[in-house]
Order: C-alpha cells, then sequence, then structure tokens
C-alpha cells in the first residue's frame, strides 16, 4: 500500500463508512461504487414439506383400471396357454404331419392322423374372397356416408348398415344355403367355364353350380364383416382435417379430387386396419360357414368351388367325438391355430390402425 493512497483512506469525511484498501469490496474514496445484485428469493416451502396430495378417488379409479388391464391379459395368456397345455399330448400321439397333412382320422385314440392343410385352405380362401368383395363396397359406403351423403340421410343409413352386425350367424348360414346358393349357381358356373384355366376358377372337390362351396361362403362372409369395415373406415374418413378439405376446395378442386388427395391419403391406414378386423372376424365364423360349406371325403382342389371345413367349423361338426382327452385334444390343437392366427391378424389391425389419421402417402 503506498503512501498515497492511505492519506486518501484517512482523509475520508467522518461518518462515511470506507473499506480499507486491500479488502474484498474495498471502494476508494471518489470511485465509482460497483452494483451488488440482489440474491434470488428463495421459494417457499409447502407446510410440513408434505407431497402433493392424491385423492382417494383417483387411488380408486387407477387401481380398477390397472386391475382390468392385467385381467383382460390374464385371460387371453391363459385361453393360450389352456390351448397349448391340451393339444400338446394329442400332437405327441398324432402318426400325420400336423402342419402339412390333409388328414382328420380322430375317431380312434390309438390310431390318431390328422392335418390343418385342408381345414387351412378352405378357411383362408373363404376369408379372402370375402375381403376381396367387402373392401371396395365398405370403402364406398364409408366415402358415400361422410363426403357425399347428406346429414339427413347419413346417419339413418350408417344405422343400417350397422344393424348388419346384430343379425345372427345361423340367419346368414340359412340365408346363404336356401336363397344365395339358388341365385348363384348361373354365375358360378359362368365364372367355371369361362375362367376356369385360372386354377382359381378351376373345377372344385363338388360342382360349381352345388352352391355349398367356398365362393358362397365368401360373399355371405362379406355381407358379415361389411358393417365393421365400414364402421371403422367412416371414424377414420370423418376425422381428415377440415382446414384441407377447404384448401383443397379453395384451389379449385372437385370432389372426388378433394376425395382423392385429401380424405383418402389421411384415412387409408384406418381403412387397412378395418379390413384387418374384418378379416379377423371371417377367419373365426363358425355358424354361419358350418350350414352353408358342404362336407366331403375328397381332399380339395384349390379352387373358390373347394367344399370342405374350416377351422371353426370342424371343431363344432366333431363336437359328437369329444369323449376322450386325446380326441379333444386333437381339436384344441386346430383351435390353437386358429386363435394364433385371427390374435396375429387382429395384432396386425391395430398397428396399422393406429397409424391412420397423419395423412401420410
Amino acid at each position: 500500500m503506498t503512501e498515497s493512497t492511505n492519506s486518501e483512506w484517512r482523509s475520508a469525511p467522518p461518518g462515511e463508512a470506507v473499506t480499507p484498501p486491500g479488502e474484498a469490496g474495498s471502494t476508494l474514496v471518489g470511485g465509482p461504487e460497483e452494483p451488488v445484485s440482489p440474491e434470488p428469493p428463495t421459494p417457499p416451502e409447502q407446510p410440513g414439506g408434505k407431497k402433493k396430495v392424491v385423492r382417494l378417488g383417483d387411488r380408486l379409479f387407477q387401481g380398477v383400471a390397472t386391475g382390468s388391464g392385467i385381467f383382460v391379459v390374464s385371460i387371453i395368456a391363459a385361453i393360450g396357454l389352456f390351448l397349448l397345455v391340451r393339444a400338446i399330448p394329442a400332437l405327441h400321439a398324432n402318426e400325420a404331419n400336423f402342419l402339412l397333412s390333409g388328414q382328420w382320422r380322430t375317431g380312434d385314440p390309438e390310431n390318431m392322423a390328422f392335418g390343418i392343410v385342408d381345414l387351412a385352405w378352405i378357411t383362408v380362401a373363404s376369408s379372402l374372397v370375402a375381403l376381396i368383395i367387402a373392401m371396395p363396397v365398405a370403402g364406398g359406403i364409408a366415402l358415400f356416408l361422410t363426403q357425399y351423403a347428406p346429414k339427413v340421410l347419413a346417419r339413418p343409413f350408417a344405422y343400417v348398415v350397422d344393424l348388419l352386425a346384430a343379425v345372427p350367424s345361423v340367419i346368414y348360414g340359412l340365408w346363404g344355403a336356401l336363397v344365395l346358393a339358388p341365385v348363384l349357381k348361373p354365375v358360378a358356373l359362368w365364372i367355371n367355364g369361362t375362367l376356369g384355366w385360372i386354377p382359381i376358377f378351376a373345377d372344385g372337390n363338388v360342382p360349381a353350380n352345388s352352391g355349398s362351396n367356398v365362393f358362397t361362403a365368401g360373399i355371405v362372409l362379406a355381407v358379415m364383416i361389411l358393417p365393421i369395415i365400414t364402421g371403422v373406415a367412416r371414424e377414420v374418413f370423418e376425422r381428415t382435417p377440415s382446414a384441407q378439405i377447404e384448401g383443397a376446395l379453395a384451389l379449385g378442386a372437385t370432389k372426388w379430387e378433394v376425395v382423392r388427395t385429401t380424405v383418402w391419403p389421411f384415412g387409408r391406414s384406418g381403412f387397412v386396419g378395418g379390413a384387418m378386423l374384418g378379416l379377423g372376424r371371417a377367419l373365426g365364423e363358425t355358424v354361419a360357414l358350418t350350414v352353408i360349406l358342404s362336407y366331403t371325403f375328397e381332399g380339395p382342389h384349390y379352387s373358390i368351388f373347394d367344399a370342405g371345413a374350416t377351422f371353426a367349423s370342424r371343431i363344432a361338426l366333431g363336437s359328437a367325438e369329444f369323449n376322450n382327452h386325446l380326441t379333444v385334444g386333437a381339436y384344441i390343437a386346430a383351435g390353437l391355430v386358429l386363435f394364433i392366427s385371427t390374435f396375429a391378424v387382429n395384432a396386425l389391425a391395430r398397428w396399422i390402425e393406429s397409424g391412420s389419421g397423419k395423412g401420410k402417402k
């Protein structure tokens, strides 16, 4: 410290606090003072330091919701486990290849031979015929109800379509066998005679005009799954943002161009998801196909004019043989394949439907 500095410090006016030089925060006489920033205020603590209070009703609702979800998942897992456990002994006793054989001989528990190839063909073929017919019809109905029909007619017409889901399966089966099959005979003969050079339309294991074949069953299934696909597609198409529709109309687009450029790209994935849900419904249909499809011992020719049994109808027709655990296990093994198939299709539908509403092209 120099003498001049000490003299300035000593000569400060009385009553004015001056910090000695060399100490933190010291200020010389006549020099500018540095501003001191205030400390941020400390947030007040909650009384008693308690956490956020959770109401009893919230806890009860959370517990019920969580328990319900766990219960549903547990039921599905229990069903799958039951089918697997009951099917394993029968599969060990099976003398045929379960996945590649078309035999079904389960009357003698000591000499069983059963496979699912024929069942899989009739099940998949009838479901695909239904899907090919139902998808364009359901898409057209959904677009009409959401984009073209007046509101006065849209709601009642939608109710009529939804009522198709309330008709019992046995009624559909009787209608298909007694009313629809005779009407379709000339159509089936024309398809078989004109397009018979294509294997899928060639002669089946029953005459094409019999009416008790995959062709008739597929049309009946198409009517049954129509409300499912239409309902999902209608809900998805209605979610199309109005700003996109109004923007397309403002640019001079016609109604069809609006549907093609905005509504359809926005709801396409949801429409496909609804179709997959309908496919899952068709795969598991039992009573209607049991009534329509005629039973035959001849194997399928892999044509839409084949007859036979699906997974579900085979199980229903074989209920009289449920007197031995091995015989029952054979039918349960077929049920396990159907369970896995429908579960996979429904899971795929939910995954596809979850991507709807994003408008991706």
